[in-house]
């Protein structure tokens, strides 16, 4: 299988890196390239892409929209968004992830980072391992308070879903969860891979994998990343504690 990558950057130098990058792998190319979120998302629909590398601060139409937009779309649904960002940019990128962004990496990022960023957003994976990414959204989504249930007008006030959605078990969506896999979401927000959680709990790495394919499906999210986000807002993992 060939990744399919959309680069999405408004500085010309920096795609032509990435291009010549990407295309080094035998097991990626680069399908199309845009200047700002317009053009992103028009490259998404068009290209068949299967992941995007997002530049969250472009003209016009931010990275931040683009997002938006893509995740909104259930034609697009497999389609994966990696943040490319600097830390001045934190707060832009947590909002990106409720969105439905698969995870963010700093444009510091070596070569082998960027294309293994790559790879995991196709396996799902999230792209929040490191602890200090983790504890700048936590204390992000802890500055904006507790969560309370969906924003019915939608992450942009435009009606459309974004983020982990109200799997329908009250204000709180993990009301829907059994106890294990509240559990799973505890330890996904903590940071542990699927292994690490199997030998927490003593049991397969299968029998966690269910639990957390299990967990999405019930909270609406499209991927690992968005697990973490929902473990934060709902209290079950707090700044400092992973």
């Amino acid at each position: 299988m060939t990744i399919r990558v959309v680069l999405a950057d408004d500085q010309t130098l920096l795609r032509s890196a990435f291009r010549v990058l990407v295309d080094s792998e035998p097991d990626m190319e680069v399908v199309a390239e845009a200047s700002d979120g317009d053009e992103a998302v028009e490259a998404v629909r068009t290209s068949d892409a299967d992941v995007v590398l997002m530049d969250i601060r472009m003209p016009g139409t931010d990275g931040l929209a683009a997002t938006r937009a893509i995740s909104a779309d259930p034609s697009l649904a497999g389609v994966r968004i990696v943040i490319l960002t600097t830390f001045e940019a934190d707060d832009y990128v947590a909002q990106a992830l409720r969105a439905g962004a698969s995870g963010f990496l700093g444009k510091g990022a070596e070569p082998e980072e960027l294309l293994s960023a790559i790879r995991k957003a196709v396996q799902g994976e999230a792209l929040l391992s490191p602890a200090a990414t983790k504890g700048l959204i936590a204390s992000f989504l802890a500055r904006e308070g507790p969560y309370t249930g969906p924003d019915p007008a939608g992450p942009d006030g435009s009606g459309e879903p974004g983020g982990v959605q109200d799997g329908g078990g009250g204000d709180r969506p993990v009301d829907v969860l059994t106890g294990r896999e509240r559990e799973v979401l505890t330890l996904i927000g903590g940071g542990l891979s699927n292994d690490e959680i199997a030998e927490r709990l003593a049991v397969s790495p299968l029998t966690v994998k269910t639990h957390v394919n299990r967990t999405m499906s019930k909270l609406g999210a499209r991927d690992r990343a968005q697990l973490v986000v929902a473990a934060y807002e709902n209290g079950l993992v707090r700044p400092g504690e992973h």
